[in-house]
């Protein structure tokens, strides 16, 4: 066996789908602004949301608006700041938006388990992980 060999494991890695759908030019929904939904419902807040992920607040904000255009019924509704600050509420269709998108990456992920669960992979990960 050369140096170079990899050894082979009957474990398959951790499967972990990242899903992005298209509703048309311009129109994405990810898990990056999922995940900015589920953080705006915990923190009530786009800043503070934005923030946990590392993200500026203008960025933050220009999702939430992507979001509300993209979808007849707004998904997030803000209310204007001041000196107690001021606040967001995901929508029930913002909730629902989540829950679908969740659904949808649950199944995926039990799917791709069934489909990949007769390969064996390499001990060493490849240089693009």
């Amino acid at each position: 066996m050369s140096s170079d060999a990899k050894t082979v494991t009957e474990a398959a890695p951790e499967i972990r789908p990242s899903l992005q759908f298209a509703f048309g030019p311009d129109r994405r929904l990810g898990p990056g602004k999922i995940a900015l939904l589920e953080g705006i419902i915990a923190t009530g807040s786009i800043s503070a949301a934005g923030r946990a992920m590392g993200m500026s607040y203008r960025r933050a904000w220009l999702l939430v608006d992507a979001l509300n255009r993209m979808f007849a019924e707004p998904v997030v509704i803000a209310a204007a700041g001041g000196a107690k600050g001021g606040g967001a509420q995901v929508t029930e269709t913002g909730r629902r938006l989540v829950a679908a998108y969740r659904a949808v990456e649950k199944r995926t992920l039990r799917d791709a388990r069934a489909s990949f669960a007769g390969f064996a992979f390499r001990d060493v990960p490849s240089p693009s992980s």
